[in-house]
């Protein structure tokens, strides 16, 4: 175990300290941060890998479909109008499902928010993600903290400027192949991939790929925090999403304050001392340039790369980890009643501790079951009935759709026979990726018959129509009714279609017009 003055202390400020607060409009002060270890930082390897993985190579998984639809396992086919994902097939008319996964998002969102704070920033938000990637880069290139300070301090020399170009080639590679890979997810990707580098692809590609790799690159390598606290609404929003009972990083000044360097000439002197060293570790890591004592900060984005480095420091002098943890407000206050005496005097660690120095009984301890509470079951359950709502429509949908079209103009037609005639634009919506024969056929209607233009076959009351695999058919036909079987001048029929095959069918109620004189 070492002692406080043994632990290095770091040369970090945070850029919006609570003791010299920047006006909103300061300029940018660069952060460097520095390179944490611990289960946090794993957690966040592991997501980071598992996200980047899913978007840049998800276009290249192939699904089989069949003859006549495309193999790629997700891809929005903007020419036909479809969107692909595995084995589920969406037409425009469907969009209602991305509608309902929007929501489950959000009320997702919402969820995460109300139980582990700002979780989808800290792991799995876009910016975050790249940002940890740009800077793997960064690292990678110019060394961690204090190699990056002392070089971005420094002269421009040859070492530098050839740093400095190395690291950003690799930033604008990373941009391009984040905006390379948007764009296969809208076309078959691997001719796609050959075509954008022959230069015959489409000039939608090469803008989009443009478009994305500059945002990447300004985004995730120049501005990165700015555009969480700046651009972003959550910051703002997620403030209404958390109560008491929400989980946040927080820094215990329960147990850390006062804070010393020097703890045993503070003890000897019969002053109270706290576990925080003031070694500014937790400011040296964090991407967003804060320091977590100042209490809970718009930029904060709960990554918990403190807590990372803070228990570090504190096994190092074989303390008790969790001088900074993820908390709760109740907690928190519970303990801060303790360590303060019930508000009458300054905090006193001492005060939280037992004779043995572990921490006293009464000290408040996370437990999962705070989680679950009415607020985080109202949302559960909201996420739930649209996910469900989803399934069902999703497993109880028809792949074969009828919609008929009666004519305008002229409503109906009068025979030399005597025969009243209506003409009708019959759409066959054939579904799935195979071919059918639909059965079209006309109920109701006394004496009445159809014949279908295109069709060489005598006028009849059902027709076999082959259809295509995913496509419309539109079918021109007409019904004709004997004058002496008209019942009135406007009377109800059916048209219906089936496939002998799947058991699936549909109905569409049509209306025959007649003149009033055919009574």
């Amino acid at each position: 175990m070492l002692d406080n003055t043994q632990i290095e202390r770091l040369e970090a400020e945070a850029v919006n300290s609570a003791k010299t607060r920047q006006p909103l409009y300061a300029p940018r002060r660069k952060i460097f941060p520095k390179q944490a270890s611990g289960s946090f930082r794993r957690f966040k390897w592991l997501v980071m890998a598992i996200t980047l993985g899913i978007y840049y190579l998800t276009p290249w998984l192939r699904w089989d479909r069949g003859a006549f639809a495309p193999d790629q396992a997700v891809l929005l086919d903007l020419v036909n109008r479809r969107f692909y994902f595995f084995f589920i097939e969406i037409w425009p008319q469907e969009f209602y499902y991305v509608a309902g996964l929007l929501m489950m998002a959000g009320i997702g969102l919402f969820l995460i928010t109300s139980t582990v704070g700002r979780a989808w920033c800290g792991y799995t938000c876009p910016q975050t993600v790249w940002v940890d990637l740009f800077l793997v880069a960064e690292r990678a290139v110019e060394g961690d903290r204090n190699a990056r300070i002392k070089l971005d301090a420094g002269p421009w020399t040859a070492r530098k400027l050839v740093l400095r170009a190395s690291k950003h080639a690799i930033w604008l590679i990373i941009a391009v192949a984040t905006g390379g890979a948007w764009i296969f997810y809208f076309a078959d990707a691997p001719t796609l991939v050959v075509e954008v580098i022959k230069g015959t692809a489409a000039p939608a590609a090469y803008v989009t790929i443009t478009v994305l790799a500059a945002t990447t690159y300004t985004f995730g390598g120049l501005m990165r925090e700015q555009v969480c606290t700046y651009m972003c609404p959550w910051p703002r929003i997620q403030a209404a999403m958390l109560d008491e009972n929400s989980l946040t990083v927080t820094y215990n000044d329960w147990r850390g304050e006062p804070h010393s360097r020097h703890a045993k000439k503070v003890l000897a002197a019969g002053q109270p001392v706290g576990d925080c060293l003031d070694c500014n570790a937790c400011v040296a890591v964090c991407p967003m340039g804060i320091d977590i004592r100042d209490g809970q900060q718009l930029e904060c984005i709960t990554c918990a790369l403190c807590i990372d480095a803070c228990d570090s420091v504190m096994h190092k002098l074989g303390r008790e980890h969790g001088l900074i943890s993820y908390a709760t407000l109740s907690d928190y206050n519970a303990n801060m009643a303790i360590a303060t005496a019930g508000g009458s005097r300054a905090v006193d660690p001492s005060l939280v501790r037992s004779a043995d120095g572990s921490f006293s009984d009464k000290v408040a301890r996370f437990h999962i079951r705070k989680i679950f509470r009415p607020r985080t079951f109202i949302y559960m359950g909201a996420w739930s009935a649209v996910g469900l709502a989803l399934l069902y429509a999703l497993l109880t949908r028809e792949r074969l759709e009828l919609n008929v079209l009666h004519d305008r103009n002229p409503q109906f037609v009068t025979l030399s026979d005597g025969s009243i005639r209506n003409g009708y634009t019959i759409k066959l919506l054939n579904m799935i990726p195979e071919p059918r024969t639909i059965i079209v056929t006309m109920q109701g209607l006394h004496g009445a018959e159809m014949s279908v233009v295109g069709v060489d076959l005598p006028a009849d009351r059902s027709f076999a129509i082959p259809v295509e695999p995913d496509r419309l058919k539109m079918l021109k036909a007409f019904v004709r009714q004997p004058a002496d079987q008209v019942r009135g001048a406007a009377q109800s029929f059916k048209f219906r279609v089936e496939n002998k095959a799947t058991f699936e069918s549909d109905e569409y109620t049509a209306t025959f017009n007649a003149p009033e004189i055919a009574r």
